[in-house]
């Protein structure tokens, strides 16, 4: 029997077999897979240089008659050259192949006790590594190709920008298996485990310990599977015509309205750059509207033993594990359009680990596309842990449905009001030993938390009419995402107040935080 590599995390961390420190390649069809954009502009090529045979070969009907000029199947064939290009399309596919071959021979990967490590290249070589320590999240992504063949690949979210490494392609059994324990040992579970270890070197004997390892080995091997890679069930259904309804009344369907009436006025009147100026961008955003419909199919939202997780879309699956102690902040939202229905949306900032130029960096921001007010109080509850229960009422008595009687919320004063004329009585915030709400919105109506752990700092800000007014700006400063963390025009005493308070605050909230060792 084998030694276990120095770096392979301890064996009752990890399930997967892959999981033992040592290197190991990626599934055999890998380079099939990220070389399909390739194979596919080929593949135009042979169709678009052949269509006019592909034609008279199915639907001989349609086709014209005689011999089509410059076809290249019948240059081969009148000039008896079907051994050459047979033998130039057999050594095309055999370099192909080695170069696939290859590609895959060079591309490794290996789970330590600390890092998540994955080399490739050939001539230039590539290694990244994403210390588990900073891992903010797994994605384990199903694109539509790859679920015909049975793989998808992990996205081991880093802390940094552009620092994510990626596993593609595996299994889906390996995936899911391999994210569990990716996951377990970047909860701080051995780290709690070392502590409480030594803690009890003083206050029991060592055969005390010892029989507690023996009822951990024999519980282990009873338990079997690892119930961590279990479905869970959602415990949010969004039914397919409340999507559909919630994108109809959208303010991205009004801007895609507004873009075909401009569209259909070009053409009545015969202004032809109306057309060429209007029409590509029609194009993107009906092709955007589809795409955000299309990914909000098949949600689903539950809690699991590594974090919260997260799962959409039709073609391309994506299921992300959202850790506890990384979200940084959450904003409920609600249109005027919505409010009839009593529908609202949840979007949060956390560290993407992608470069500002990925298409994908906000795809994760929504966590919640559509839902009623009781949807949006499970989301909150799974989002927001640590929140005490009695918060709960600040979020939607108070908050997106407030002001109510008794309203807790600093606001804009009356002597400002002209800076918002509908929304000064709900525009505010409120600093408590936990979090920061900012509240804003007549029309659209959002709400904004800030854990306090999570907050880097607190800014004041004010412009010469601020002066004039005392009033100010109060900014909450977290990672950067979709979630407005601004409000303006508040009284400048009650934001100077929250300034001092806010300080205090962070740091007590911070030295106090245990989530990042969410195992425990």
């Amino acid at each position: 029997m084998s030694e276990p590599s120095p770096s392979a995390p301890p064996m009752e961390e990890v399930r997967s077999p892959l999981s033992d420190g040592e290197w190991h390649r990626m599934h055999p069809l890998t380079p099939l897979l990220r070389g399909g954009l390739f194979l596919l502009v080929v593949i135009g090529i042979v169709v678009a240089n052949l269509r006019e045979r592909l034609v008279a070969l199915f639907i001989p009907d349609f086709s014209d008659e005689g011999e089509v000029p410059g076809d290249p199947v019948d240059y081969v064939l009148s000039n008896n050259l079907l051994l050459v290009a047979g033998l130039a399309l057999l050594g095309t596919l055999v370099v192909l192949t080695v170069i696939f071959w290859v590609s895959w021979r060079f591309h490794t990967f290996r789970i330590t006790g600390d890092d998540v490590e994955v080399r490739t290249g050939v001539f230039f070589r590539t290694h990244r590594r994403a210390p588990l320590d900073r891992v903010q999240g797994v994605n384990l992504t199903r694109p539509l190709v790859a679920r015909l063949f049975g793989m998808a690949k992990l996205e081991v979210i880093g802390a940094g920008l552009d620092s994510n490494v990626k596993l593609e392609y595996l299994s889906t059994s390996n995936s899911e298996t391999i994210r569990a324990d990716i996951l377990r040992l970047a909860s701080g579970r051995r780290l709690g485990e070392a502590s409480a270890a030594e803690g009890a070197v003083d206050a029991g004997s060592r055969v005390h310990q010892a029989a507690n390892l023996v009822s951990a080995g024999i519980t282990g091997i009873i338990e079997g599977e690892d119930l961590e890679a279990a479905e869970v069930e959602s415990v949010v259904h969004i039914p397919a015509g409340r999507l559909a309804a919630s994108r109809v009344l959208s303010t991205s369907t009004l801007g895609l309205l507004a873009f075909l009436a401009v569209v259909i006025v070009g053409a009545v009147i015969g202004e032809p750059w109306v057309l060429f100026a209007f029409v590509p961008a029609l194009l993107g955003f009906g092709a955007y509207w589809v795409r955000s419909f299309v990914r909000s199919l098949r949600y689903s939202i539950a809690p699991t033993s590594g974090g919260v997780r997260i799962t959409f879309g039709l073609f391309t699956t994506v299921s992300e594990i959202l850790p506890p102690g990384r979200v940084h902040a959450v904003e409920v939202r609600q249109s005027l359009m919505w409010r009839p229905f009593g529908w609202w949306s949840i979007a949060v900032n956390r560290i993407s680990g992608r470069a500002m130029t990925d298409a994908g960096t906000d795809q994760l921001t929504s966590v919640l596309p559509v839902g009623t007010r009781a949807d949006v109080e499970r989301v909150v509850r799974l989002l927001l842990p640590a929140l005490p229960e009695d918060q709960l009422a600040l979020v939607f008595e108070q908050g997106i449905l407030g002001p109510a009687p008794g309203d807790p919320y600093a606001t804009t004063p009356r002597r400002a009001r002209v800076f918002r004329p509908l929304s000064w009585r709900r525009n505010g915030f409120l600093l408590t030993p936990d979090a920061l709400f900012l509240r804003r919105g007549f029309i659209w109506r959002a709400l904004g938390v800030f854990p306090l752990a999570r907050m880097q700092s607190i800014r004041i800000s004010q412009g010469p009419v601020d002066r004039a007014l005392r009033v100010a700006n109060l900014t909450a400063n977290v990672v950067s995402g979709t979630v407005t963390t601004t409000v303006g025009v508040v009284d400048r005493d009650d934001a100077l107040r929250a300034f001092e308070d806010a300080a205090q605050g962070i740091v007590a909230a911070s030295a106090g935080d245990r989530t990042h060792r969410w195992a425990r």
